[in-house]
């Protein structure tokens, strides 16, 4: 069987691209579902699978946090990876999925859980807002705060993987057809997530500037005004779609040995205990690896 892809919210499992793709296990908050449920679900998923990979977000709630390290704790398994992720809700959704593809291909489960640092870089995510007064996700200028008040402002914004930030608007930087925001140098195709904002910038101008193949639209993931800071934006990510391109840039990578547990990874720390890479030669390598250009 499959590695086991698991999620903390059903958003976060985008539609698959092919009938091959497996979907992902939910694992729900403390207050929809008692302890020993969520054990035994776990504890089934383990025997069935053999490893579980779960991913979830930096935002998310303290409680529901808790819970997944006490079911491991617990459980006193080894086999059970919890992958924590600073990115925007649409962009988890992307890796999540990119995840489910690989974890049906001849890959380890170490190296399924050590992928996502690596696939993370490969993904350019951002949004459209109307307003930048309540993102603290991404350096803001105060002179970027004063233009939020003005009528008719817009920002496009990339929060992964380097933060930038432009306005748009009559006369408005990324106004034109250069969209303003650094792409991928790469093909890519474009997810699109539309909230409460009518604009056709990303579609029209962002995703022609950044030559993508193809455009896709899904329903905005709930965490995503609060994790951008307004309910009026449109959530975007550029990511590689193919799955033998995905299968290349994590097989061209070297692999290791945890020195902490044992399991197979590739980068420079071990995705179920977290242990980094030794010695300190192995390391440098590994990260030579992840900053390396496109695919």
């Amino acid at each position: 069987m499959p590695t086991a892809i698991a999620v903390t919210s059903a958003d976060l499992v985008l539609p698959p691209t092919d009938q091959q793709t497996p979907t992902a296990a939910l694992l729900q908050a403390p207050d929809a579902q008692p302890l020993d449920a969520a054990l035994v679900d776990m504890g089934v998923m383990l025997e069935r699978h053999g490893y579980v990979v779960a991913v979830y977000p930096a935002s998310l709630p303290a409680a529901h946090e808790h819970r997944l390290h006490t079911v491991r704790s617990i459980l006193e398994t080894d086999r059970l990876a919890l992958l924590k992720l600073d990115l925007p809700p649409l962009a988890i959704g992307v890796l999540v999925r990119q995840l489910r593809q690989l974890s049906i291909c001849d890959f380890s489960a170490g190296v399924v859980a050590s992928a996502a640092r690596l696939l993370s870089h490969y993904v350019y995510a951002g949004a459209l807002l109307n307003s930048v007064t309540k993102l603290d996700r991404v350096p803001v200028s105060l002179k970027s705060h004063a233009k939020s008040w003005m009528p008719g402002t817009q920002f496009g914004v990339l929060a992964n993987p380097d933060p930038e930030l432009i306005r748009i608007g009559s006369g408005g930087a990324g106004a034109g057809a250069g969209a303003g925001l650094t792409g991928p140098e790469f093909s890519t195709q474009l997810l699109v997530g539309k909230g409460n904002l009518v604009s056709d910038w990303v579609t029209g101008t962002l995703a022609p500037a950044w030559q993508v193949q193809g455009v896709q639209e899904t329903a905005l993931p709930a965490d995503s005004p609060r994790w951008w800071g307004t309910a009026k934006m449109i959530e975007f990510a550029a990511f590689l779609p193919d799955i033998s391109v995905l299968y290349q840039l994590v097989a061209s990578v070297r692999r290791e040995r945890c020195h902490w547990c044992g399991i197979e990874l590739i980068g420079d720390r071990c995705g179920f205990c977290s242990a980094p890479v030794t010695p300190p030669e192995n390391r440098s390598r590994a990260v030579g690896v992840l900053n390396q250009g496109s695919p």
